[in-house]
This record gives C-alpha cells, sequence and structure tokens, in this order.
C-alpha cells in the first residue's frame, strides 16, 4: 500500500502524521511512504530524515492526495483537502464530526472511508488513540491557565502556586477522565487549590487515594458546577462523550458570577465545547473575553509542542495503522475496536453518535462493509 503524509495546513498546527521512525516501520512491512515536503518541520524532522528512514517526497499536497492508498494525519481534514478524497481511499486521522458538520458533509460528498482516531477503542473501554493527545492538552491545560491568569494577558494576576503567606490559586477541574487526571496532577505540582468534579463516585474514589487527600472531589451536579466555578480563579473542561458533542456545562449567565478575570479552559472545543459562550481559537490567538472571563478555547493545544505530541500519538497509532496498511479495509473485519473508529464509509455515516449530533441517517458499519 501507498502510505501518503501530507503537511498540515490546520492553523497553528506543527504535528505530523507519521514520523521517521513510523515511516521506517511502515517500510519494513513493505509499504511505501510519501511524504509532503516540509511535512516533519515543526518536530525538526526534515526531508533527508524521511528519505533515510525510507519515504519518497512530494513537492506537494495535492501529489500526495493524488497518489496515496491511505493518507495519515493529525487534525481532521480541511476544506481543500476533502476535495482530494476518493472513494478508493482509506482517511485516517482525528475528525471531531460531531462539531463540524461541513466537515462531515465534505467526507460524505468524496465517498472516503474515513477511520476517527477519537473513536478507536480498546479492550478496557478506553480510547488509546485519544488518550496521549488527552494526556498533552491536560497538562497544557494548567500551563495555559497559569498563563492566562496573568494580568497582562487579561488574568486575575493570581499565581496558581501562591508564595508563603499568601494563599494559592483555585482550580476546578470539571470530569475525571485523562484529561481531568493531568490536569490535576499539573495543578496539584504547582501546588493550586484543586476541585476535581465527576459523576463517577468509583473515579472520585480513585483520584481521592491517588492524590492522598490533596484533590477535593465533588459529585457533579449543576448546583456543585455552579458553587466551584464562582470560587475558582481557573476552570478546565475536560468532559467527553466519545464521537458526540459536548455538553454544555457552564452558561453565559453563570459568567457575571464568576471572579473578574477568572479563566475557563475548554479542553473540549474539539466536539464543539462545554462551555456555552466558548468558540474555537488558535495558537496565535488563543484567547478571548466574555463578561470579564477570559476564555482559552484552542482546538488543537498539542499543536504548541508538535515534536512531544508527534511522538507520542504515532506510539498509540502506528499498529493501528500497520493492521490497515497491511490488510486494507478487512483490517476492519479482525478488529472490532478498529471498526468503532469507523465514521465515514461510502457516503455513509457509520458512527451513531455522530449521526445522532448531526441530525443525519446513521448506517451500520458491518452491512455497508459487507456489501
Amino acid at each position: 500500500m501507498l502510505i501518503g503524509v501530507p503537511r498540515e495546513i490546520k492553523v497553528g498546527e506543527a504535528r505530523v502524521g507519521l514520523t521517521p521512525a513510523a515511516v521506517v516501520e511502515y517500510v519494513a512491512h513493505g509499504h511505501q511512504v510519501l511524504v509532503e515536503t516540509g511535512a516533519g518541520a515543526g518536530m525538526r524532522a526534515d526531508d533527508d530524515a524521511y528519505v533515510a528512514a525510507g519515504a519518497m517526497i512530494a513537492e506537494t499536497a495535492a501529489e500526495v492526495f493524488a497518489a496515496a492508498d491511505m493518507i495519515v494525519k493529525v487534525k481532521e481534514p480541511q476544506p481543500d483537502e476533502w476535495v482530494q478524497l476518493r472513494p478508493d481511499q482509506i482517511l485516517f486521522t482525528y475528525l471531531h464530526l460531531a462539531a463540524d458538520p461541513e466537515q462531515a458533509r465534505g467526507l460524505m460528498e468524496s465517498g472516503v472511508t474515513a477511520i476517527a482516531y477519537e473513536t478507536v477503542t480498546d479492550s478496557h473501554g478506553g480510547l488509546p488513540l485519544l488518550a496521549p493527545m488527552s494526556e498533552v492538552a491536560g497538562r497544557l491545560s494548567i500551563q495555559a491557565a497559569a498563563t492566562a491568569l496573568q494580568k497582562p494577558n487579561g488574568g486575575r494576576g493570581v499565581l496558581l502556586g501562591g508564595v508563603p503567606g499568601v494563599p494559592p490559586g483555585k482550580i476546578a477541574v470539571i470530569g475525571g477522565g485523562v484529561v481531568g487526571t493531568q490536569a490535576a496532577q499539573m495543578a496539584v505540582g504547582l501546588g493550586a487549590e484543586v476541585t476535581v468534579l465527576d459523576r463517577s463516585l468509583p473515579r472520585l474514589r480513585w483520584f481521592d487515594d491517588m492524590f492522598g487527600g490533596r484533590v477535593r472531589t465533588r459529585y457533579s451536579t449543576r448546583e456543585a458546577i455552579r458553587e466551584e466555578a464562582f470560587s475558582a480563579d481557573a476552570v478546565i473542561g475536560a468532559v467527553l462523550i466519545p464521537g458526540a458533542s459536548a455538553p454544555k456545562l457552564i452558561s453565559r449567565d453563570m459568567l457575571p458570577g464568576m471572579k473578574p478575570g477568572a479563566v475557563l479552559v475548554d479542553v473540549a472545543i474539539d466536539q464543539g465545547g462545554c462551555f456555552e459562550t466558548s468558540h474555537p481559537t488558535t495558537h496565535e490567538k488563543p484567547t478571548f473575553v466574555v463578561d470579564g472571563v477570559v476564555h482559552y478555547c484552542v482546538a488543537n493545544m498539542p499543536g504548541a509542542v508538535p515534536l512531544t505530541s508527534s511522538e507520542a500519538l504515532n506510539n498509540a497509532t502506528l499498529p493501528f495503522g500497520l493492521a490497515l496498511a497491511d490488510y486494507g479495509l478487512a483490517a476492519l473485519g479482525r478488529d472490532p475496536h478498529l471498526r468503532n473508529g469507523l465514521n465515514v464509509h461510502a457516503g455513509h455515516i457509520t458512527y451513531r453518535a455522530v449521526a445522532e449530533a448531526l441530525a443525519l441517517p446513521f448506517d451500520e458499519p458491518d452491512q455497508l462493509l459487507a456489501a
């Protein structure tokens, strides 16, 4: 199979679909890899590194899309990209279609088979291809909150860790999954006062045991979220419903009750955001202010650290990508967890949560693949 790796063109995105180390593995499996020139520049991997790994270099993205049997990317295809996809092609990348009806329509019209990293599962019910970027985003969320809280950036002027004689900042983390865990770990490390809200009592017990009482836990109700948001210096939105739109947990009418200069970091913005006033921002202009509250809503947070992020992502995606390269669409029949990543096939939406979020018909993937 010929694997294509175009350069990412989303604003502020410097990650790459395949690292040189991953290219070596594909070549060892007997596949060819075509990489657009400069695709690895964000992680300090030049064209020579890809050639040494066994890849061929294309001068344009159009060459990659035209030649490849499978496109491996990081972020969802942009309009200029999805029009280059075709029915006999596999697209393997993050999609986040529930919050992006235009992209969904574009992929359906292309006829491509689109497999989303964020809905591939594992035997434990986890999301193994989302987890590494959730880990990065969770850790970055605290760095982002700390920066946004600085007075020159519009924040309250609070140092999260405080100093002797001055209390630390207060962080509320809504959601106790991978993002929330990493955010709590970083916030505790800085010395902040941390509260985690979640609807799973076993998960809250885990936090209590894991952090030895250094993290407060609360069962997540509307009233609990309101109380914690009003007392916090920064709120981390870390709620995920696989494949579906994120729930709106902080409404606009709550903002006047928050501290002036408080910060909302919406890690769920790829899935539509979990704050009513959120809208996607970029690394170039990461924040905006509504009713005196600073919002950080960068839609590709891990793109700020492309070297770390690209390596972590490739570590997770490589086995699944190799299976697709080795067996084609038959890989979906061999591995039900990989099949759960199938979101679009032959013009049909094949992931129920996406179909429901977009009010589009849902088609069973097994029936389509068997046709």
